[in-house]
């Protein structure tokens, strides 16, 4: 052919404008696209040839060649598929933005559908441009007496077409790479860049480096190794569930995300209606608390690399998932605004949301054990989950675990069969609680373990959803289960002794809203119990969850009800010394009215006893302040040195 000069044609309709130089965010788009369209060029072929439109050698090797050459400041990018004509380049290369893989699928659609074309490359080739100041086409068709043909432009707006030099079917592109692309002329670079984008591409990725030197044994002699892929061409997640093993699985999970941890489990993901979808979802490890609780979920297009931790395809429990999700129907070029707007995309989430569903009912009722082994790592998350997704809850509702204070799990069912109501007791901190959780033991009584921020909404919710089923902290107003029922027990006497005893603990410790209790406790070594009603409670922890913490204290402080046991020795002291501590003043008004005024003159050892008494019950029940720790210790000590 002769030589011909031209000015590119660009093919506007439904495109945004071409700017070479910003076509894409990343720079290094420009491997994905063009080894894409290298790919696009080999199911080109092999479609023709199954519908007997194109002849081609038994077994072709297709393969897609990269090289490096450093010195000339060049890479190549070699395949061995369909090819162009001169018409081919004037039609997709010289008028930009018309996409081939777009006008083949049009024009063979009906034939075949064995293999996706990757499609919609239109502005692809063009990425070359953001790293390159000129590129070759050197390309020669599959048809029969074609011409090969070479094509240049230097990054303008002119292009020339010649006769070319290539003896063989396919295409190779030459990129001149200018000064914005010598980062990639680093062999590490293109490797990186290949496997992040082309690891699972269709056909075998192989990287050449022209000038690199051998590699030389221990003796220096030239070793030869057989050149090895950088691509893996049928990923795992491609292949049906029943031909994976557990190691598969988990090598799978170590190679794509570099976590040599054993993820707990996994879900395959296969579905082909009402939408394309192939992936491996993995609920990972997390040894500490301190573990990112970030995910990464690797989106792909027919095995091209996306994006890396798209969200939006993800419900927003499960973000600390792990995975590969593979979706030819979404588009390559895909924006996050896309992603939040489309309904298409709501329609994976939901899917993936049932498939999570049905993956923790399964192994719930065939691997009880393995299933109880991994509840701690992921409630919170399933706990979320239900809070967010009414249909996933519903899905989950009876399998829900609660660990109990003897380390046993058990449903809501399973615990209430053993309850004597529909009562659920429950323990936020095994420190600070261990107190009530000894004295649940010692009565035979049980009581989950609720230590996540998440548990406060989550029980909340639980209740909504299941009539007559009440949570309560173990630290409530439990006395009922305390007392020595064998023991007599005059109540009014009880309550007109606990009315003193509260004058004079608030006269000695100036707390207002403390109310006294005094009752006859089985165990005669537990002076007394701090008690908070569930309501106060629950207040408190939606007042923290809404950031209402750093309101006046004592502004929405709730009563604390101090319970005092008749039986132990401290409490009897303070009840036969309350009539020296209470006395009683007269007032006369102007009218001749006489009223009395009781108050409290309570000696040193009272005010020790009292104040101890107190501070026991309050570590039992919650932290002491800094200030009241302080006394605290001081007391102890004193109180120690008059042993001695």
């Amino acid at each position: 052919m002769s030589m011909e000069r031209g000015n590119l044609s660009i093919h506007s309709e439904n495109i945004f404008p071409i700017i070479k130089k910003w076509l894409y965010s990343d720079h290094d788009i420009f491997i994905r696209e063009l080894i894409s369209n290298a790919s696009d060029a080999i199911t080109k072929l092999k479609q023709l040839s199954a519908i007997g439109e194109a002849k081609i050698e038994e077994n072709p090797d297709f393969k897609i060649e990269i090289m490096l050459d450093e010195v000339a400041k060049t890479i190549t990018i070699s395949d061995n598929g369909i090819g162009m004509t001169d018409e081919e380049i004037k039609k997709y290369i010289n008028q930009i933005a018309f996409s081939g893989a777009e006008d083949f699928l049009n024009q063979y659609k009906d034939k075949s559908d064995k293999e996706q074309i990757i499609g919609h490359f239109g502005l692809g080739f063009y990425s070359a441009f953001m790293v390159a100041e000129n590129v070759d086409i050197h390309t020669l068709s599959f048809k029969n007496d074609a011409s090969p043909v070479l094509w240049h432009c230097d990054g303008g707006t002119e292009f020339e077409m010649t006769a070319g030099t290539r003896q063989s079917r396919g295409t190779e592109i030459t990129l001149h790479v200018g000064e914005d692309g010598k980062e990639f002329l680093s062999e590490y670079r293109l490797k990186e860049i290949i496997q992040k984008y082309c690891s699972f591409m269709p056909y075998e990725i192989y990287l050449t480096v022209v000038g690199k030197e051998p590699e030389k044994d221990d003796e220096g002699n030239i070793t030869i190794e057989e050149p090895k892929p950088l691509n893996t061409v049928l990923p795992l997640y491609a292949k049906s569930p029943g031909d994976c093993t557990d190691e598969e699985y988990k090598a799978f999970y170590r190679d794509t995300f570099k976590d040599f941890r054993e993820p707990l489990f996994w879900i395959h993901l296969n579905m082909d209606y009402p939408f394309n979808l192939k992936g491996i979802l993995y609920f990972p490890k997390f040894n500490t608390e301190f573990d990112s609780l970030e995910g990464q979920i690797k989106l792909y297009n027919s095995q091209v690399f996306v994006a890396d931790n798209i969200k939006e395809v993800i419900p927003e429990f499960l973000l600390l998932l792990k995975g590969v999700i593979d979706c030819p129907d979404l588009p390559l070029n895909v924006s996050r605004s896309f992603l939040q707007n489309d309904g298409f995309v709501r329609k994976i989430s939901n899917y993936i949301t049932k498939k999570v569903g049905d993956k923790l009912n399964a192994l719930y009722k065939t691997e009880r054990e393995t299933f109880e082994g991994f509840w701690d790592d992921i409630s919170p998350f399933i706990k979320f989950g239900g809070l967010k997704d009414e249909k996933f809850f519903e899905s989950v509702q009876k399998i829900y675990l609660f660990k109990t204070i003897y380390d046993k799990y058990m449903t809501l069912d399973e615990y209430l069969e053993n309850a004597t109501d529909k009562k659920v007791y429950y323990v936020t901190d095994r420190l600070l609680q261990s107190q009530y959780i000894n004295l649940f033991k010692e009565h035979d009584l049980n009581a989950v373990l609720l230590e996540h921020s998440i548990d406060t909404a989550f029980i909340s919710h639980m209740e909504a959803k299941n009539e007559g089923v009440s949570f309560t902290r173990v630290d409530s107003d439990l006395t009922e289960h305390m007392k020595d029922t064998d023991e007599a027990f005059n109540a009014e006497e009880m309550k007109t002794a606990a009315e003193e005893l509260k004058g004079a603990f608030k006269a000695t410790l100036g707390e207002e809203k403390l109310a006294v209790k005094i009752e006859n406790m089985k165990d005669a070594s537990i002076s007394g119990m701090m008690t908070l009603s569930e309501e106060a409670r629950r207040m408190q922890d939606m007042m923290k969850i809404y950031g209402m913490g750093g309101m006046d204290p004592n502004m929405f402080k709730p009563e604390t009800t101090l319970v005092l046991n008749h039986k132990h020795a401290l409490v009897k002291y303070l009840l036969n010394h309350i009539d020296s501590y209470k006395h009683i003043s007269t007032e006369t008004s102007e009218e001749g009215e006489t009223k009395e005024h009781i108050y409290y003159e309570i000696d040193e050892l009272g005010q020790i006893i009292i104040e101890q008494l107190y501070d026991l019950a309050q570590l039992g029940h919650s932290q002491l302040s800094p200030e009241a720790m302080t006394k605290f210790i001081k007391r102890s000590n004193s109180l120690l040195t008059k042993l001695i």
